[in-house]
Formats: C-alpha cells, structure tokens, sequence
C-alpha cells in the first residue's frame, strides 16, 4: 500500500541509464506542462473563493476528474500493482477496501460537508459550536494527517526517480525530494486551489491512459484470456493456487488476520475523513453538481481498480518474485517493471513505455502532494490565523497571504522530514494517516452532522483522543520497532502493540470519546443551530 526504499534493480537501471536523456525530456514535459497551467490559473486567483474552492466554478466532470486525480496516489497505483504482484489475491483487497471507501465518503460525507461548510472541515463544526477551539483542533487534525500523508508520497517521489535516473547518493536522493517540495510549495502558492485542480486533472486523464494502455497490452500478451493470464501468474509466482485463493498475506496467524480487520477498517472509514478529499467537494457551485462529481469519480475510480488486476497479476505473470523484490522490497516498482517487459527489455519501446510509466507515476505524486498541502494550508490559514488568531478579523486579502507562507512552512517541514524518512519503510506514515483521518475527524463530522446533542467538549475529546491513541498506538507498534526486514527502526525494540494498524484500537476510541465527552458536558447543546445545520446540510440551502 505503501510507498517504501528502493533497493535498485540492475535491469530497469540499465534499461533507464540507457535512455535517460528521453527519461529526463519526459519529466520536463510534464513538470514544465504543469508549471505554465498552474501560473495561467494564479493569473485567475484574486479572491479567497478562488484560492480555497477555486472560484466554485468546476462543473461535475471536471471535479469529478480532479477527485479521482486526488485519490488515486502513488499508494493506489504503484502499491496496490507490487501487492498483487506479490501476494495475489490479498493485494487486490487493497483496491477492494479504496473503492468501498470512496463509497463511505460518497454517502455519508460528500454532499453534507459541501452543503455545511465553506473552505474547510472546521467550518463544519464551528457552525454549532464553539469556534476557537473546535478550530484549533480541527486545524491541528488536518495539518497531521496531511504531513504525515505528505511523507509517504515524497519518499516515493525519491524511490521512482533515483531508480530511474540512477541516483544512489544520499545528496542526490535528498535533493528529488526538495524538488518535489519546491514544485509543490510553487503549484500551491501560485495557482491555489484553481491551480491544483487543473494538474490533477491531467494527472488523472495521464494515469488512466497510461493504466488503459499496460491493462490494453497485458491482456493481448494472453489473447485477451484472463484465465490464462490468473493460471500464469499463479504458476510464476511460485506460491500455485493459492496465489489466487485468501491469506497468503494475512492468514498466517492470528494476527495478520486481526492486521487485516484493522487495516480495513482504517482504509474504508479513513477515506471519508482525508481532509485533501474533503475540501474537492468545495469546488463545485451546488449540491447536485456534487453529486454529479461524486458520480463522475465512482466511474473513474472504479475502472481504475478493475484495471489493477490487470497491472498486479501482468506483473507476477511477466516478471519473477525476485526482479519485482530486487528492484523494491514492497514490490512498489513492478508497474514501471511491467511497461519495461512489455515493450521489450532491449528494446527502445521498452525504454519509452518505462519512461513514460514512471512520468505518470511521477504527476500522480506530484497532484496528490499539492492536494495535501493545499489541504493542510488552507485549514491553517482559514481555521487557525483567520478565526483563531485573527478572531474572525482578517481580511481575504490577509488570510490568501498566511496560506501561502503556511505552505511554505509545510513544504519545508515535509523537504525535512521527508529526507530523512526516504530510507525508512514509510508503510506507517501512510497507516498513521488513515488511522488518524478515521479516529479524529470522520467521528467528529459525523456526529456534528447527525448528533443533535453533540457538544464542543465530545468535538475536543474526539479529535484529541483519536489522533493521541492512534498516533501512541503506531509509535509501539512493529511499524516502527521490533521487526528487522520492514521496521522504521531497525536494531531496536520497544514495540508493545501486536498490530501494524492502529484502526481497530483508535477509531472506536475516537467515537467513544465523542459520545462520552458529549454525554459529561455541562454545556447546552444549540439546538436551533442544529436545525438550520440539518436543513442546510441536506437540501443545500443557504449553503456558500
């Protein structure tokens, strides 16, 4: 799921040393393509509307095109492939739990939090309750998830271009990393949310086309025979039949069995709290254009995960377990090793498909890491500087100046942390960001939108609890210590929690604690507030 440490594979690096000039040529395309639509769309960026939801102005198609350009990470396309690839059946329960999450955020979330809300998740809860602190909260929340999300994809950004540029020095890998930092701190800060929702856009077209094209060429290697191409994988895998059967991966004890309970729950529930995710839902001019949008994205998703059986089960087909581990131990290169064999491990076609994969793979990192800061910047700038700090005072003017600074303070923390995460298995970067999305702010919402007595104190005791438990949970658990091949840590061992996800601890937790605080406050609920927060949330009236 995660994106983790290239060790660097012989074939692909010749292959891409090579050709690396047309390597070099293809990034610059897209990075330079991005930069000229991101400086057009800052030209159009005068108001916080414009900087927060883009104006609102994005029709159901092109919103519905930039959310999947959001959701579909670096995790869902190079990690759900090295998943299956690896463990067949059990991988493809990862494109399983992404598909049936967006469904969760689609029917409970979507459309309230739009009609509710104006540029953030705290304005949800500010509505009914008390505004400075269920906005530092709420702030703190979206800023931690979002950093902690940030990593995985820029130690990703450092594994696919080292391994493709053949960088195995720590200053070169350092250095892919501040790059994408500064592309990100430049998409935000210049073409704010009208910027970032065109280059996902184009992401989001470039990635299915490039998945369109390997899932095209891997079925007529089979004849278009996709028993074949099952009975194949199995076979090469080395593991037979039950390659294709549950629990390779997370049958072998009871707690990989328990493992997997709690990454699912994390995967389907964190989705609907992922603050970038949330705040696309903004960016349209009414309710039913959400809705439409949310259509739109359920298409492109889901075809996408149906074309990752393609890519994972190609991969353990075309190429043995061992290239696939040699080159990433996660197996998170396998798509960019499938276009290589597709095209011929010799040959230039090989080099271009390789080429191109990994261009897509790159602005797929590249739209998600400005998604994420737009996120974490926007909610700094709108909840903590312009509510919080300013108390309500700012000017528009004012507020669009401290986002841009705080994407450059989170741009710079996330340049920091992510050079010194990119030898590090970044599998609990990515689980502390779910298990935190799911324990803090999916109970909080949901209660505030559908919890009459719901008060301030369950809002405060939600977000700080689930995010506490979830955040001790991982810092114990084999995630980070006490297993030598994929701990952060290795050489040490303090770990005392069993299991790699926090899910099944923190999220009932962060529920629990949302009741209980809201069952021992002595504060009054507003319950006309409540029916206008009803009203509004489910018809749209008087929505912004």
């Amino acid at each position: 799921m995660s994106v983790h440490t290239a060790q660097g594979t012989v074939l692909a690096a010749n292959e891409a040393s090579e050709h690396r000039p047309l390597i070099i040529t293809l990034f610059a395309v897209f990075v330079v393509a991005t930069l000229v639509i991101t400086v057009w769309a800052g030209r159009q960026t005068k108001s916080a509307a414009d900087f927060y939801a883009g104006g609102r102005q994005f029709t159901g198609f092109q919103n519905g095109l930039a959310v999947s350009g959001d959701y579909m990470s670096a995790a869902s396309f190079l990690g759900i492939a090295g998943a299956i690839a690896l463990f067949g059946y059990d991988g493809f329960l990862y494109s399983i739990g992404f598909l049936v999450a967006w469904l969760v955020a689609l029917l409970l979330v979507a459309e309230p939090l739009r009609n509710s809300g104006r540029y953030t998740m705290g304005d949800v809860l500010a509505y009914r309750m008390r505004q400075r602190p269920v906005r530092t909260a709420a702030g703190t929340s979206t800023i931690v998830v979002s950093i902690f999300y940030l990593l995985a994809q820029m130690a990703g950004a450092g594994v696919l271009v080292s391994l493709l540029l053949g960088i195995t020095s720590d200053a070169g890998k350092i250095g892919i990393v501040a790059l994408v930092g500064v592309l990100m701190i430049v998409y935000v800060t210049i073409g704010g949310m009208k910027g970032t929702t065109w280059v996902q856009m184009v992401k989001a077209v470039l990635l299915i086309a490039g998945a369109l094209l390997l899932t095209f060429l891997v079925l007529l290697k089979f004849d278009f025979n996709i028993s074949d191409l099952l009975g194949t994988a199995a076979e090469k895998s080395g593991k037979g039949a039950p390659f294709l059967e549950p629990g390779l991966k997370y049958g072998v004890s009871d707690t990989s069995k328990l493992d997997f309970i709690s990454l699912g729950i994390a995967l389907v529930l964190g989705t609907a709290g992922l603050p970038h995710i949330l705040i696309r839902f903004y960016t349209v001019p009414t309710a039913k254009a959400a809705r439409k949008s949310v259509n739109w994205a359920i298409g492109i998703i889901g075809a996408f995960y149906l074309m990752t059986i393609a890519l994972g089960f190609g991969a353990a087909a075309l190429i043995s377990p061992k290239e696939i581990t040699d080159s990433n131990p996660a197996g998170n290169t396998a798509a960019p090793l499938l276009a290589l064999h597709l095209g011929g491990t010799d040959s230039n076609w090989g080099a271009i498909l390789l080429a191109t994969i990994s261009a897509v793979a790159f602005a797929t990192i590249l739209a998600v890491v400005a998604g994420l800061t737009l996120a974490s910047s926007s909610s700094f700038a709108h909840d903590i500087y312009a509510n919080v700090i300013k108390k309500g005072k700012a000017t528009e003017k004012e507020e669009i100046k401290a986002a841009r600074w705080a994407t450059v303070f989170i741009g710079l923390v996330s340049i920091a942390l992510g050079a010194l995460a990119r030898d590090l298995n970044v599998a609990g970067l990515v689980a502390l960001a779910f298990a935190v999305a799911a324990s803090a702010n999916l109970p909080t919402i949901l209660y505030s939108l559908f919890w009459k007595r719901f008060t301030t104190q369950g809002a405060l005791w939600s977000i700080y609890g689930g995010l506490t438990t979830a955040v001790v949970l991982v810092l114990f658990s084999p995630v980070v210590s006490g297993n030598e091949k994929t701990s952060m840590f290795k050489g040490v061992d303090f770990h005392w929690f069993p299991l790699e996800n926090p899910g099944l601890i923190s999220i009932p937790v962060g529920f629990l604690l949302g009741w209980l605080g809201t069952l021992l406050s002595k504060e009054e609920p507003d319950k006309e507030k409540y029916a206008e927060l009803e009203v509004r949330s489910l018809t749209g009236t008087g929505a912004h």
